[in-house]
């Protein structure tokens, strides 16, 4: 399944956070269009961090709109005290699929730590949703992460959340650090 951003122009009504680069604008109706163009039947529409933070608004807007067309993946905050909440009205919300993990580095640890992390990480492994980690950067901190999952309510490690790690990087090719995401795969066990 492909997976896109979708957005409107920077205006008062629904202002952008940061400037993400690229198009001015690339609305729901465009991506339709350029889905349409090459043959794809639906997609991902993962609401943009750059410009709306974590206002999922648009992205249901568009979905709303072109309901047979696109699931939904919304950024949440894993430091705030409500995540669990947050993450269950997603639950409840149609046509959602899995919510993005964006942590601040200004509030984690060196370690990877968050006070709020293992909340966000139960509440996603309660509602089967999988967590897109935003970590460019960070492998490191991901690594550890990724060695230490949060135990459950019963003390057990989530078994029914995925968490699926991508790094994102400001630079086209992974380089060098594609080795270490890709050591970051879970490994089977019977």
């Amino acid at each position: 399944m492909s997976r896109f951003h979708a957005y409107e122009r920077d205006r008062p009504g629904r202002p952008w956070a940061a400037v993400l680069h690229g198009p001015a604008e690339v609305t729901g109706d465009d991506m339709v269009k350029a889905m349409d163009s090459v043959g794809v039947d639906g997609a991902l529409l993962v609401s943009p961090y750059t410009m709306y933070r974590y206002d999922a608004s648009y992205a249901l807007d568009v979905r709303a709109a072109h309901p047979d067309r696109f699931a939904v993946i919304k950024p949440v905050d894993p430091n705030d005290p409500k995540v669990a909440d947050t993450i269950a009205q997603w639950a409840d919300t149609e046509g959602t699929r899995r919510h993005s993990h964006h942590d601040d580095p200004g509030r984690v640890d060196r370690r990877g730590r968050s006070r709020h992390r293992p909340r966000c990480w139960r509440a996603a492994a309660r509602h089967s949703f999988p967590v897109n980690l935003l970590c460019w950067g960070r492998l490191d901190q991901v690594g550890q992460m990724a060695a230490r999952p949060p135990r459950d309510e019963a003390g057990d490690r989530p078994s029914r959340a995925a968490a699926a790690v991508s790094s994102r990087r400001r630079r086209p090719s992974p380089g060098p650090k594609l080795p270490k995401l890709l050591a970051l795969r879970p490994t089977t066990t019977s």
